[in-house]
């Protein structure tokens, strides 16, 4: 079964207020990242119709600063398919709601795994139906990959991190 890109697009908008702002006047991470997971979580909802788990975040990039008086406008469509997992691409557009100027203020990539092992993604098929979304697929395999070859060597990192008490270590 196919399913497109826009299918799964999900968007909303939040606008900035002084209970987001860090002690730069921005909007801190933490919130942008927050905000972010809620959104995508509900591009990959569309295509899996289950329970799904954040797994990765990853080419995280915080573009420009969002500040009082702007708003963000989050996209979020799902770029790639797998068996039990899948990717969403999730991009930040602010917008100076005085002036109307519009930035690109955030995007990054997010894997879902669906919870229930026993459950699998519905379609085989994504379909991209924009220049950007054609980018975006076109490379879902090579970063899959990529993936899986950081999933890899952090075993070996996450071997050497200890979980002790830092006065309890010998």
């Amino acid at each position: 079964m196919k399913v497109t890109c826009n299918d799964t697009l999900a968007v909303s908008i939040h606008r900035v207020f002084n209970a987001d702002l860090n002690e730069h006047g921005t909007v801190f991470g933490g919130r942008i990242l927050e905000l972010v997971d809620g959104e995508a979580s509900v591009a990959a909802m569309r295509v899996t119709r289950s329970t799904v788990v954040t797994a990765a975040m990853d080419h995280v990039q915080f573009l420009k600063p969002f500040h009082l008086q702007d708003s963000m406008c989050m996209e979020a469509y799902v770029t790639g398919l797998g068996h039990r997992s899948l990717e969403v691409f999730v991009k930040v557009i602010g917008e100076h709601l005085r002036t109307g100027e519009r930035f690109l203020g955030f995007t990054c990539l997010m894997t879902y795994v669906i919870q229930d092992p026993t459950k699998q993604v519905l379609y085989d098929e994504l379909v991209p139906t924009t220049d950007e979304q054609r980018t975006l697929v076109g490379g879902y395999r090579r970063r899959r990959s990529h993936r899986a070859a950081n999933r890899q060597a952090q075993q070996e990192l996450l071997g050497a991190i200890t979980i002790k008490k830092p006065w309890e270590e010998a």
